[in-house]
């Protein structure tokens, strides 16, 4: 199985809770991290602009991704949200087989 974590940011923290339940329940995600408050500091139409964000980070396998990220783009508030993904390489084996049962 090849694992991924894919990250996302948003601006509304009842939204970063909406989007995990409904990834959660629709079993394409194991486990979702709400971290608030982040600084995010990027490019956005010719600007420099600083944005306090809320950063989703969720666990779950490259198979799901596709649906995941359909899923993100429907309830996301953003034109172009962030949404992507970096392979896990290695994990403790079972943590790895919660994410499989998690998702099956």
């Amino acid at each position: 199985m090849e694992y991924i974590i894919v990250f996302c940011t948003i601006d509304n923290f009842d939204m970063a809770k909406e989007i995990s339940n409904n990834l959660l329940e629709k079993k394409l995600i194991a486990c979702a991290n709400i971290i608030p408050k982040i600084t995010s500091i990027y490019q956005w139409e010719n600007k420099i602009v600083e944005d306090n964000e809320i950063l989703m980070i969720f666990k779950t396998k490259k198979s799901c991704f596709e649906k995941l990220k359909d899923e993100i783009k429907r309830l996301h508030s953003y034109d172009v949200p962030e949404i992507i993904s970096v392979q896990l390489t290695s994990g403790e084996e079972s943590y790895l087989r919660w994410i499989d049962k998690s998702l099956s």
